[in-house]
């Protein structure tokens, strides 16, 4: 076991020793005003964190503590398993990123120096890692895995939650290079066993969930989510088989609609005044959303396209970025919808539509007779056969899964969970290799593109999931692992030279035993010192009082689960020091 005063060569001091007394630590009695989120509303009552601006947080001594423990961790599972260290900029020329496609992101801040470059703020670092791939001389020399921790920044449309949705944010990024798809497989299963190991370190129990690739691409990823109320992300999860997807990569199986006779070609009806499927599921005559045909017009990397859903269900636009093979989508706007189609919103379909691609979710093939708008106003089509009717170019998946539908691994029911990503792990195969021309020959000696992967953990991201996972209404719970002190010393009467003397003692025990211990000698009422360190979340206290040293006893008490039991004072360091060395493993 590494002592606690050095964790992968990052020193912390420990040895030196911290007094709450000359410490930074900020915390505040009541909630602070439109902290939602647990973690939110804990790091800030705690003194861990402060808010710069929207999405912007500084760490404060004790964030600081956890973040580089957490560091630590990664670090060393990223060691483990071959990584090289890096450390590259943060500002990057705009052009490697419109090589690779990815300068229009809506997400990325730009910028231009006074020389009129035009430049960007590394919301990821494949460009340039791939960039340096290039003085890769020799196929011998695979595989390779380089890592960084590195801060990156992302325009978020709606920063929030503290630091579970941030515009800067230190990230752990490695980058994997080998000349086959089966090297990139032996990659991306050695980042799955360290991450695993990374989550269970910090105390999170962490799903790897099938997930959508997205901007990144690639053939396929991995999210590592921690079911919590304050996440943003929702999974789909079986517990009878494990089958677990992220909302935007979740399917189900539904069961099969019998649909009778139509006509045998689309009838028009008059609908005034009806703009929405649950309108026309009341109109007089009407029929239920499933039988219904929801279409959406949206803008493909610059071009109109008419999707198509059953009446009830929601698009997920994920699924369509990865079925239709696009960069960029958006919603049309009714002036774009009007010139494609001559109707608004609501009295649109797809019967007779030539002049653009068709998409149409999987779960309306083969139905028939069903009910779309007519492309005018106020107007409707019933009758409609998929097949016979409508030009359908493409077949995909494009619907959000619900709650209770078939498993499709076993056909158990599904559950819907909340959950924040605090890891995610990317099959990129050649994307970025072939845009930036890093090729090594190969045994052959002809020219192959390298086939790359792309790793990341959020530092803070996951700080807070810790938080979110472990807290109770005292405070939060750290494990000892990341806790910004496993121990403190609590002097119960600073004035009483006897207990001062033996809670210096002790605190000097425990830091010569190994233990990042904190001493806590302000002139306070221990009430307040309790409370403090409850706050705060330091797993062990050892409360040093006039009354317990009257008997050579003094307390020891264990945050989580709020154990308290007399031992003796000579006892006392070793004690403690054997019950933190034992949660450490």
């Amino acid at each position: 076991m590494r002592p606690q005063g050095t964790r992968c060569g990052r020193s912390l001091a420990y040895s030196a020793g911290v007094r709450w007394s000359r410490s930074f630590i900020p915390t505040l009695r009541e909630d602070p005003a439109g902290a939602e989120a647990a973690s939110h509303r804990l790091l800030l009552r705690g003194g861990f964190v402060r808010q710069l601006m929207a999405g912007s947080y500084a760490l404060l001594p004790l964030g600081q503590r956890v973040a580089s423990k957490i560091e630590g961790i990664v670090r060393e599972e990223m060691l483990r398993i071959g990584g090289q260290e890096f450390s590259l900029p943060s500002l990057h020329p705009a052009e490697l990123w419109q090589r690779t496609g990815r300068l229009e992101i809506p997400e990325i801040f730009r910028l231009r120096d006074r020389r009129g470059a035009e430049l960007c703020l590394a919301m990821t670092h494949e460009e340039v890692f791939t960039w340096l791939a290039r003085e890769l001389r020799s196929w011998r020399s695979l595989p390779q895995l380089w890592f960084q921790f590195q801060n990156k920044y992302r325009d978020e449309e709606r920063p929030k939650s503290g630091l579970l949705r941030v515009r800067e944010f230190l990230m752990k990024d490695s980058y994997s290079f080998d000349l086959d798809a089966a090297g990139l497989d032996r990659q991306f299963e050695s980042h799955l066993t360290a991450y695993r190991r990374i989550f269970e370190r910090c105390g999170l129990e962490a799903l790897a969930v099938q997930a959508s690739s997205g901007a990144m691409g690639g053939s396929e990823s991995v999210e590592f989510m921690v079911p919590t109320g304050a996440g943003e992300d929702w999974i789909a999860s079986c517990a009878a088989c494990g089958y677990t997807a992220n909302i935007e990569k979740a399917a189900s199986l539904l069961p099969p609609l019998a649909d009778p006779p139509g006509p045998p070609r689309p009838e028009p009806f008059p609908t005034p005044g009806i703009r929405s499927i649950a309108a026309l599921a009341e109109f007089p005559g009407g029929v239920p959303a499933e039988r219904q045909i929801k279409t959406l017009v949206y803008v493909l990397d610059g071009r109109p396209a008419l999707l198509l859903l059953r009446g009830d269900h929601e698009l997920v636009e994920a699924k369509l970025t990865d079925g239709a093979g696009c960069a960029e989508l958006r919603p049309a706007t009714e002036a774009e919808i009007r010139a494609l189609l001559g109707a608004g919103p609501g009295s649109l379909g797809a019967v007779g539509v030539s002049q653009c691609p068709v998409y149409a979710d999987a779960a309306l093939r083969g139905r028939r007779n069903l009910t779309t708008g007519a492309n005018r106003d106020g107007e409707h089509l019933r009758g409609v056969d998929l097949e016979r009717d409508i030009a359908v170019g493409q077949w995909l998946d494009l619907r959000r899964v619900g709650e209770g539908e078939a498993c499709p691994a076993c056909e158990a029911p599904l559950r819907l969970i909340k959950a924040v990503e605090v890891g995610h792990i990317f099959k990129l195969g050649t994307r970025y290799s072939e845009a930036l021309g890093a090729s090594l020959p190969g045994e052959s000696g002809a020219p192959q593109p390298l086939q790359m992967g792309s790793y990341g953990i959020g530092i803070g991201r996951a700080l807070a999931a810790v938080a979110e996972a472990h807290h109770d209404a005292d405070g939060i719970l750290w494990p000892v692992n990341v806790a910004p002190h496993e121990a403190v010393v609590s002097v119960l009467n600073t004035r009483d030279v006897g207990v001062s003397e033996t809670g210096e003692r002790l605190y000097e025990a425990l830091l010569a035993a190994g233990v990042d211990a904190i001493l806590d000698d302000r002139d306070e009422r221990p009430g307040v010192k309790f409370r403090d360190a409850e706050l705060v979340g330091i797993p062990w206290r050892l409360s040093v009082g006039p009354k317990g040293l009257a008997t050579g006893q003094v307390e020891l008490f264990r945050r989580r689960g709020g154990r308290r039991r007399e031992v003796p004072v000579e006892r006392a360091a070793g004690i403690l020091a054997e019950s933190v060395l034992e949660e450490r493993r």
